[in-house]
């Protein structure tokens, strides 16, 4: 398997380099080896991507967001809800987003 170096605030961190997380998610991966039980549940990523999706759409009709970005964005966030980007999210419940 091949890795790249992610850096955060605390420091350098290898993470597989066909994923798309960074180094706080990989910190958390190696902190919390839980198993399924403590995942994220999916309802809670699903319910981000429609967020993601609508924030898109009124940021592009406020001016600040191009229509270009939006469509992208759109298209991730559909992606996400197909379940197509299931494994991107190796996210546990304990998980409060410093890494640890």
């Amino acid at each position: 398997m091949s890795f790249r170096t992610e850096h955060d605030t605390m420091g350098a961190v290898q993470v597989p380099a066909d994923k798309y997380w960074g180094a706080q998610t990989e910190r958390s991966r190696n902190n919390f080896k839980i198993g399924p039980a403590a995942s994220m549940p999916v309802e809670i990523i699903e319910a981000f991507a429609y967020l993601k999706k609508a924030a898109a759409f009124t940021n592009t009709d406020l001016g600040v967001l191009s229509a270009d970005k939006r469509d992208l964005i759109a298209q991730v966030c559909d992606e996400i809800l197909e379940g197509k980007l299931a494994d991107e999210f190796p996210l546990v419940i304990w998980q409060t987003g410093s890494g640890t």
